[in-house]
């Protein structure tokens, strides 16, 4: 089905303004071109949220917040551009310095009361956006501030995917925040190595299955849908995963081994999710992975991941976790050549889904999405999900918020079919000893005011997410 745009929920909009380089190019507008992976990526959308306390606000205005944007946007010009369409019918971005939209929002209500209440979705701390219908006045990037009557700030940031990945989108606003507090901005930015991919021995050249063609809404860069993909997030401690792990594998796999927890969640969800689709799969699914450890510090935005199928003759619903876990780790196989070839072949002219068209497993573990910090300090919570989820599904792995042991959870954010959500909450409830568990009220019980603190942006990740769902009940899942 799909959806369009909501620009109409509280909190309300109180004004929407446009931030341009701060240097003039004049008339130098040049392209910028999308290379196969950005064309690829073109009907999805990035969207992240951090959340701040009043301590680390300090009744900042938002022309405080806005002029760190002016400086940033020198360095990514394309960030700021507009999407044109060549002669041939291949899209680029023409460099116009047109700038990214900020919108500006105030809740009546204090941080505490949005994450303890449910009629609020985490959409509205991210101005909902996508290209289209007419490309050349749709922004590439909104940046929504959303001021909260106790002072606490959100920040949200929705990305067209063309521009680059998660890691990327992540970079922008974690650069933006260094400018914020005082730091040069990046006066140039490193332009990615776009070597072909390499040829490995697990790769696949021709027929790529890890992606499908889409319908598009009207004139809109968002693929339909034909049911209503829904998002909850899980919130697991650091603790919790050390159980996961020591309890769900199997001996020859051992927390001195190189299994990495996107393994084992993965292979956790993998299994539930067979379950409840029964003999109808899923078989084949897509791990979605980056190697960061290869980007420069101050890299130009890229989508620079690996997109790998995973068929197996097991059924997944019955199969040992142990066993998921071995395939995601030693049977992926890579599709990129297969999907630069087809994008090529195409001329960057079709549309397709890439998360959700078949299961999709996403790791972003790497990605310190704490590293966003303003005055110093890091946000209570972050989070990050997908726009034009295909109707499969997809799964992200990222990290968690540091407990009071300086240790970090995981956040686990799954968007799925409405049913199959709620089944799967209810399955990792009962099937995998995921419990309710009022984390508020144990830690206000004990007296334990750091713990209650952590307990509070542990709260504030299942809040935030419930109401994306518009679940009626709020229940964080503990493993025990």
């Amino acid at each position: 089905m799909g959806s369009l745009p909501n620009l109409e929920t509280p909190p309300q909009i109180s004004r929407i303004s446009t931030v341009v380089p701060a240097t003039p190019r004049g008339e130098e507008n040049s392209a910028y071109n999308l290379n196969y992976m950005d064309l690829l990526m073109k009907l999805h959308y990035i969207r992240s949220i951090y959340l701040f306390n009043s301590k680390a606000v300090q009744n900042l205005s938002i022309s405080d917040l806005k002029a760190p944007m002016f400086q940033l946007l020198d360095s990514y010009s394309h960030v700021s551009g507009r999407v044109r369409i060549s002669e041939s019918g291949r899209p680029f971005i023409k460099c116009n310095d047109a700038g990214v939209r900020i919108a500006e929002s105030h809740c009546e209500k204090t941080l505490r009361e949005w994450l303890d209440e449910k009629e609020y979705s985490v959409d509205e701390l991210v101005y909902d956006h996508v290209l289209g219908p007419d490309l050349a006045f749709s922004p590439l990037v909104f940046v929504k501030f959303t001021f909260f009557k106790c002072g606490g700030l959100s920040v949200g940031l929705s990305w067209a995917h063309i521009l680059g990945d998660a890691f990327s989108a992540r970079n922008f606003i974690t650069k933006w925040s260094h400018t914020l507090a005082g730091q040069a901005p990046p006066k140039s930015l490193h332009m990615p190595n776009l070597t072909k991919p390499q040829f490995l021995s697990n790769s696949v050249y021709d027929n790529p299955i890890s992606i499908k063609r889409a319908t598009t809404i009207e004139e809109y860069w968002l693929a339909a849908t034909d049911s209503y993909v829904a998002t909850h997030t899980f919130h697991i401690t650091s603790k919790q995963l050390h159980h996961l792990l020591t309890t769900s594998t199997s001996t020859n796999i051992n927390i001195n081994t190189k299994t990495k927890y996107f393994e084992i969640i993965s292979a956790m969800i993998w299994k539930c999710i067979g379950q409840i689709r029964g003999n109808f799969g899923p078989r084949v699914v897509t791990i979605c992975t980056t190697n960061i450890s290869n980007r420069a510090e101050n890299e130009f935005p890229t989508n620079g991941s690996v997109l790998s199928k995973i068929e197996t003759s097991l059924s997944p619903g019955e199969s040992e976790i142990s066993e998921l876990v071995k395939l995601i780790a030693e049977k992926k196989m890579n599709e990129n050549h297969g999907l630069e070839k087809m994008m090529e072949e195409g001329e960057g002219k079709d549309d397709f889904i890439v998360y959700g068209a078949k299961l999709t497993f996403v790791d972003l573990e790497e990605g310190n999405f704490y590293g966003v910090k303003i005055n110093g300090q890091k946000p209570i919570l972050a989070n990050c999900d997908f726009r034009g989820v295909g109707d499969q599904g997809v799964v992200l792995v990222l990290s968690g918020p540091e407990d009071y042991n300086g240790n970090n959870g995981r956040m686990v954010t799954i968007s799925l079919p409405g049913k199959e959500l709620d089944q799967l909450k209810c399955k990792l409830s009962f099937s995998c000893k995921l419990q309710p568990w009022n984390f508020l009220r144990e830690s206000e019980q004990r007296g334990d005011t750091t713990t209650a603190t952590t307990i509070t942006t542990t709260s504030t990740t299942v809040s935030v997410t419930m109401a994306t769902t518009n679940i009626a009940t709020t229940t964080t899942f503990v493993l025990r």
